[in-house]
């Protein structure tokens, strides 16, 4: 895998694309936006309008798009993936994606001879562009192999959970914990200052103990404490990344009453919470 390509270069994707051609591959991307494109032809990577011309010159496509319909599009639809792309092309989708499709999606792509691996991302753009994210991957032991080298170059962790469509699981399960984390940890932090003592503290004897979370660790004292709130992940992505969740324990038939009170939570804030704030500010909500 010499010749990568990106499709959707927003903050995720350009962060890979810059953290792929650091590590010495030639990278193209493409995007629905001509200004996004421009922008990172400013930054050195070479980028095409159509998917055609990248699967053209690419070994290997990696996904940044924002819901499971838009991948769908870009895999099936006229001018795709599957239209365009070349017998022993690999597609990694990064995206937080509905594992359904995702295995629909590999199922088609495996009647061309296109692989796919489903390797969802956490980190935010910081962690793309760093090459520090954490990737929980869905993916045949063999095509794995041929990609590890590549998923190194953007990643500090990478956890094979199954095959394809387990990562895209994973990481549902992943952010409605935090979703539900955030929510828990920040009632928490006002029983604490409603009873005497400063979050800040309390944060740290939570953070000693049993009770403690990537939510108590990372997010409190980072976006949350600060008064930052500039994760660049937003409300809209996480109220996705719920919804998703929701419809695969509804699928699978499952009676979670907490997960369902925690996705009634986050619907509910949408009346107060504009979907482009940062997701931290879940914090704030007032059941």
């Amino acid at each position: 895998m010499k010749t990568i390509g990106v499709i959707g270069l927003g903050n995720m994707g350009r962060g890979m694309a810059l953290s792929l051609r650091r590590a010495g591959y030639a990278v193209h991307g493409t995007d629905a936006s001509a200004a996004t494109r421009a922008a990172l032809a400013a930054e050195g990577i070479e980028t095409v309008a159509t998917i055609q011309a990248l699967c053209a010159a690419c070994d290997m496509l990696i996904l940044s798009l924002p819901n499971a319909a838009i991948v769908e599009a870009v895999t099936l639809g006229e001018g795709g993936i599957l239209a365009h792309g070349r017998a022993g092309l690999v597609v990694v989708d990064t995206s937080t994606s509905d594992p359904a499709v995702t295995r629909r999606l590999a199922g088609h792509l495996r009647g061309a001879g296109i692989d796919l691996v489903d390797a969802p991302v956490s980190g935010g753009p910081k962690g793309a562009l760093a090459a520090t994210m954490t990737m929980v991957i869905g993916a045949d032991d063999a095509v794995l192999a041929r990609v590890e080298p590549v998923l190194a170059a953007m990643s500090a962790t990478r956890v094979h959970v199954g095959g394809v469509g387990a990562g895209h699981v994973a990481k549902l399960a992943n952010n409605l914990l935090c979703a539900a984390h955030l929510v828990t940890a920040a009632e928490a932090l006002r029983m604490g200052a409603a009873a005497g003592v400063a979050p800040e503290k309390l944060l740290a004897g939570i953070n000693a103990g049993s009770g403690r979370s990537g939510v108590t660790q990372v997010n409190m004292p980072t976006w949350i404490l600060n008064g930052a709130f500039d994760s660049g992940f937003t409300m809209k992505l996480m109220r996705k990344d719920v919804r998703l969740a929701e419809a695969l324990i509804a699928a699978l038939g499952l009676d979670l009453p907490l997960s369902a009170e925690a996705a009634r939570l986050w619907a509910a804030s949408a009346e107060t919470i504009p979907d482009e704030a940062d997701f931290n500010r879940i914090a704030d909500l007032r059941a």
